[in-house]
């Protein structure tokens, strides 16, 4: 079974953690360094890995973030079906999570911001959210099979409250 916790308060403090084990390595490329995903969602179960997104001024200095990372034992795993987004397998020796590169303002970095700031003012959402994860965690195994199942189940509903929070922003910016 796929493992689909509830809410943690350490998530914060572990995204903490890897930020400040990342920042002197990519302080002068990244804008910022952010927690997304539902670990970064008071309230919302989760699994219980940090997602972090390193966010980039413009898309020039991506292969310099590679090369970076590279170093400090991270493997380039490409964008995994996202354009716009690099995403990163962390070395064994640090705490498992997801990392990201993203360019600031690109579709994949609003996609996760956007959905994160909207679940944190949506508690009705991070309830729905979270039950209809956990209800997929039960019904998938934790196998590679049954991932790709639960993401891809999963996903018809994230598309959902992401077009949510894209109208949010919409209507807060009009």
């Amino acid at each position: 079974m796929i493992v689909v916790s509830d809410y943690d308060p350490q998530w914060p403090q572990r995204f903490e953690d890897l930020r400040q084990r990342l920042e002197p390595h990519v302080a002068d490329l990244a804008v910022s360094i952010e927690h997304v995903g539902s670990t970064a969602v008071p309230g919302c179960a989760a699994k219980p890995i940090i997602d972090l997104d390193i966010v980039l001024s413009e898309k020039a200095v991506m292969p310099e973030l590679i090369s970076r990372l590279a170093r400090q034992g991270y493997r380039h795993e490409g964008d995994l079906g996202i354009r716009g987004r690099e995403a990163f397998q962390a070395p064994p020796t640090v705490p498992e999570h997801h990392l990201y590169g993203v360019v600031a303002g690109s579709k994949p970095h609003l996609d996760h911001v956007l959905l994160r700031d909207y679940l944190r003012q949506r508690p009705d959402e991070v309830q729905r959210y979270s039950a209809w994860k956990v209800a997929l965690a039960q019904r998938f195994p934790a196998d590679s099979e049954g991932r790709a199942a639960y993401l891809a189940a999963k996903s018809a509903l994230v598309e959902e409250l992401v077009a949510k929070s894209c109208a949010a922003r919409a209507a807060g910016a009009s």
